[in-house]
């Protein structure tokens, strides 16, 4: 694995996607206002936008600019951006920039960021199985094209053939790249990277990890470091792929990002998934959640990973409400090891490294001075060396091999409390939990001469409790739209095993390769190809309506009927895990919708940006002219959205479309809120045809800030499930 999966695994704290221009500004290091730099420079569309050819739009977006090449020579325009964003990526000094900003139609400039990229068993945790449900032979997410803006694909990987998979729909308009892997599976492949000509080939892993996560065709004898063993598979093995390279090693600039989702609109995805994320922005500043918002008008659900800054709260990322934001949890399969103390106590680790020679003799178990074993300065000559999970593991363990360490244990820290996030070491390895590291370092206190030994079991399954929410996965509150819940849902997203482009451990080279990384990056394609099966089933369905069967469906306890947990073994929050964690046969048949459309999202903007620039935030996001005191406005808690956040003492409407049966009747409940006062009216919705709509009344009444309960609509068929959080704010 690479030194920059390794990056993407961890709870990194994410960059700003980007920020608006200062004028005058001057680097720590010196003015570089004559030095040029790519920018994303945000105009108003002209006034002939809805019919402009994409020339028309290029000559406008070029006036604006002091003239077509710089004193080098090089072309200025870099993307001339037609379907999501309302603009160009240009590369210009900062007085350049001045002289733009006070042309007429101006909006922003913003210097390019780069933002960071954020299986064998997963198809069978969530109850999908061949021949039945979603997963039935007509299904399998046929005709549907899932677009993955990512560090590219591995084209001639198994896992992108097109069995059984029949040719895209005649709307596909896009292409592929690639002499060799392009097929029925595999429909689209292209490059959009301003820092050189790199081919769309997967150099990183992470892209070919993702996509095949999604719609990997079936494979057979998959592995990885000689675990997991299995038939591999994505959610939606008959969907197409259409691959967006828009990241290479060092992350994703943020011009690229809008490229590559103004290239899939106009491609006609249908869903579009990105395992991207920056901090939290307001969304006028944020492109990706502009870019989204032009993709979910023209029919396009966009999925996005919530981030990897767990577990502190309100750190989640792509928080806008038509974006579906993924939480990561566990699935109950574990690579275990057991760790023997000399004493007799057993500690079961989790290892990818597990050599079939390594001897489960006892061996003498060792602290070094520098716990972090960032130096080695001891003789560790035959012995095992305990570190801290803290930095690179994959460094740590290189140092303690050349050591001649005969194994490392790695002891988890107390944020990550019971998850344990996999790394390929390259030595025989465990990894503890928080719990069990604290009795193995009070054994090394405690004893004279510790020992312990290290037995390999491989993939057990069946692992309780699970999921659990991991420990990296970003919480709410969102920052950017406290009033809406995020997380949306969470999905598989540790340890997840999905093809590779290269060999990893001692695993086969070429094309039959596969590896087990963590992050909100391998959830989110989850729910992408949950999200491409739903389409396919329901090809008519808004992507509102898509989010909505989602998370109505979704489950808040697990195979044993308990509570799903956080990282602690608590009860998890909905600012942890979402409205739930994501149940694909459920979401098929939700029974009613909670649905949303663009007009909607229009009033929620009006509302969210009321008091902080009105009609010009609100137009930046939208690509065009609004003016909010006409089409009105609306509060974060009066969006139609599936979740509901209440203060107390207020009340809203939601309107449900019925997608079930015709002439079903609903009761309602309620449960939990910490004795808050919650009334429904009407307590019954009566249901006399399919698409028939119906609106009921939300109060609530007391009850403490933070208390969570859920609101369900009951029918002889269905369960429609809300949470509902209690609001501080009046």
């Amino acid at each position: 694995m690479t030194s920059f999966s390794i990056l993407l695994l961890s709870a990194i704290h994410l960059l700003s996607i980007f920020c608006p221009v200062t004028y005058g500004y001057h680097h720590a290091n010196g003015d570089v206002s004559s030095q040029p730099q790519v920018y994303i420079v945000h105009v108003l569309p002209p006034s002939n936008a809805p019919n402009a050819f994409p020339t028309d739009l290029e000559s406008y977006y070029k006036s604006f600019l002091p003239d077509s090449t710089s004193d080098s020579g090089e072309t200025r325009l870099i993307y001339s951006y037609t379907e999501v964003f309302s603009g160009f990526a240009a590369k210009l000094t900062q007085e350049e920039v001045n002289s733009v900003a006070k042309k007429p139609g101006f909006l922003r400039a913003y210097p390019d960021r780069i933002v960071p990229l954020l299986t064998t068993h997963t198809p069978n945790f969530l109850g999908l199985q061949q021949g039945r449900g979603l997963w039935n032979p007509s299904g399998l997410g046929k005709g549907v094209i899932i677009g993955l803006l990512d560090s590219g694909i591995h084209p001639t990987h198994p896992s992108f053939n097109d069995d059984g998979v029949p040719p895209p729909p005649s709307k596909w308009k896009g292409t592929c790249g690639f002499r060799v892997g392009c097929n029925n599976k595999l429909v689209g492949a292209k490059t959009f990277i301003i820092s050189g000509n790199i081919t769309g080939d997967d150099r990183v892993g992470h892209g070919t990890h993702t996509a095949s996560t999604a719609a990997g065709n079936f494979v057979q004898n998959a592995e990885s470091f000689g675990l997991g063993n299995g038939t591999a598979a994505g959610m939606a093995p008959h969907a197409h792929v259409a691959s967006y390279k828009v990241c290479g090693a060092a992350g994703c600039s943020s011009a690229d990002i809008l490229a590559g989702l103004d290239e899939a609109v106009k491609d006609g995805v249908d869903v579009l998934s990105l395992s991207i994320g920056g901090a939290s922005a307001p969304f006028n500043t944020d492109p990706i959640a502009i870019g989204a918002f032009g993709a979910t008008e023209k029919g396009i659900l966009v999925t996005c990973a919530g981030g990897n800054d767990g577990p502190s709260p309100s750190t989640v990322s792509n928080e806008a409400p038509w974006i579906l934001t993924v939480a990561a949890s566990s699935v109950d399969r574990n690579f275990r090891s057991i760790v023997t103390l000399g004493n007799g106590e057993q500690l079961y680790g989790e290892s990818l490294n597990q050599p079939k020679d390594f001897r489960p003799s006892s061996l003498p178990l060792v602290y070094l001075r520098d716990i972090t074993c960032t130096t080695v300065d001891e003789d560790i000559t035959g012995k095992v060396v305990m570190c801290l999970a803290a930095g690179s593991e994959q460094e740590a363990a290189a140092r303690i091999k050349d050591a001649g360490a005969a194994a490392i244990i790695f002891l988890s820290g107390a944020y990550h409390a019971y998850s344990i996030s996999l790394r390929d070491l390259d030595m025989p390895s465990s990894k503890l939990t928080y719990e069990d590291a604290s009795k193995i370092s009070k054994y090394v206190r405690t004893t004279r001469e510790p020992t312990v030994s290290i037995t390999f079991n491989g993939t057990v399954l069946g692992v309780s409790p699970a999921p659990v929410v991991a420990f990296f996965s970003s919480r709410g509150p969102s920052a950017a739209t406290p009033g809406i819940l995020k997380p949306d849902i969470s999905g598989p997203g540790l340890n997840i095993l999905a093809a590779w482009p290269f060999q990893v451990g001692s695993g086969r080279n070429g094309a039959k390769t596969f590896n087990i990384i963590s992050g909100t990056s391998m959830a989110t394609p989850h729910l992408s190809g949950i999200a491409a099966l739903i389409k396919s089933a329901h090809p008519d369905w808004s992507p509102a309506a898509i989010k909505s069967a989602i998370l109505t469906t979704s489950d808040v306890v697990d195979g044993k009927k308990k509570p799903i947990l956080n990282e602690k073994h608590v009860k998890a929050s909905f600012f942890q895990m979402g409205a739930g964690h994501v149940n694909p046969s459920k979401a098929a048949d939700p029974g009613l919708i909670y649905d949303l459309d663009v007009d909607e999202y229009i009033r929620y903007l009006c509302g969210l940006f009321g008091r902080r620039g009105g009609d010009s935030a609100v137009r930046q996001v939208v690509r065009r002219r609004i003016s909010c005191s006409k089409v009105g406005s609306i509060s974060e808690a009066e969006l139609n959205y599936p979740s509901i956040i209440l203060a107390p003492g207020s009340t809203v409407n939601r309107t449900v479309t019925n997608v079930g049966r015709a002439n079903e009747i609903y009761k309602v409940e309620v449960e939990g809120l910490n004795g808050a006062g919650v009334s429904v009216t009407p307590a019954f919705l009566r249901f006399s045809r399919v698409n028939e709509k119906k609106t009921f009344t939300v109060r609530v009444d007391g009850g403490q800030s933070g208390a969570e309960g859920n609101l369900r609509w009951v029918s002889p068929l269905h369960v429609v499930r809300s949470p509902i959080i209690i609001s501080g704010r009046a």
